[in-house]
């Protein structure tokens, strides 16, 4: 079905990376050394980069698989039964495997919607990639990978130059096996604390991505304008204004937004203006998920025109 015309299809996407379990607490105040203070409001939802920016390509219609490592473990299965409330099909490496799944320990500020988080991540685990990888991918338009679980995150990289699919990568910051991945990306969507090693500001690390051959270089800024490099050109789109009250997961939400309009037809600035639209309305909304039901038809449909 990959050959048929992509307005005639549902796009799929192939993420891989971390999952966890998120524990989000909003507070009025960060607690002082020893103090015990009560939150505003809680939360317990799937998290990590790759599992986030999945789920919003599925909210915005897409076909999203998520490849990670969750094993046989009770935080695992509150993970799975989030995803699957949110039609996302995962493929663990860790199946059967008897092993913790992180939990990030987050705090929202009511007063500005900053967040903190404490937590594990998995840029130095050792899962192999799971059997049937390169079928996955031969069938999708669009593949992420965040840096987590790196044996997973070469392969998917290896088997998306070898079926010619995009390659998005979550640069939120370098992580080892980033010198590895970056021959194969064809995005690479960065922070604007991204810093490639050697180079001191995000116009520095994008001049050396794409002289390093990666064909598409973005660089949020919060609420300033985005930045982009691509084959020989360069701009920038302004962002909306919006009051933020939860920026939670929204550097994933523009990755999955970015990949779900990546997959599809439309130029460049089209792309990144949608994706800043979706991180905009996610930070404009309290909680992990609740924002998913307010995005606009219009985004949603986008894909299909």
């Amino acid at each position: 079905m990959r050959n048929a015309p992509l307005a005639e299809r549902t796009p799929t996407g192939v993420f891989v990376g971390l999952a966890t379990l998120d524990v989000i607490h909003r507070i009025t105040a960060p607690p002082a050394v020893n103090e015990k203070i009560t939150a505003r409001q809680q939360f317990v939802a799937a998290g990590g980069p790759a599992t986030n920016a999945a789920v919003t390509f599925a909210a915005l219609g897409g076909r999203a698989v998520l490849v990670t490592a969750l094993g046989v473990d009770p935080v695992a299965d509150l993970v799975r039964a989030d995803l699957a409330a949110h039609g996302i099909r995962i493929v663990d490496s860790a199946e059967g495997e008897h092993r913790p799944v992180p939990i990030s320990a987050v705090s929202v500020l009511e007063s500005t919607g900053e967040r903190s988080v404490v937590s594990l991540d998995a840029v130095r685990s050792d899962v192999p990639a799971p059997d049937g990888l390169g079928d996955l991918i031969a069938d999708a338009d669009v593949v992420l990978v965040d840096g987590h679980h790196p044996r997973m995150a070469m392969a998917a990289a290896a088997q998306a130059t070898a079926h010619g699919t995009a390659l998005v990568a979550d640069a939120g910051r370098w992580k080892p096996v980033m010198a590895d991945l970056i021959p194969h990306v064809t995005d690479m969507v960065c922070s604007n604390d991204f810093r490639v090693p050697d180079t001191d500001t995000s116009e520095s690390s994008a001049s050396a991505l794409l002289e390093c051959g990666v064909h598409t270089v973005v660089t949020t800024h919060g609420g300033d304008p985005i930045r982009w490099w691509s084959a020989g050109r360069s701009g920038s789109v302004p962002v909306p204004a919006v009051t933020a009250v939860d920026t939670l997961g929204a550097g994933d939400a523009f990755h999955g937004a970015y990949s779900y309009y990546r997959a599809g037809s439309g130029d460049l600035e089209q792309h990144l203006d949608n994706a800043a639209r979706v991180a905009a309305l996610r930070c404009s909304i309290v909680g992990p998920r609740e924002w998913l039901d307010r995005l606009p038809e219009d985004l949603i449909r986008k894909q299909e025109r």
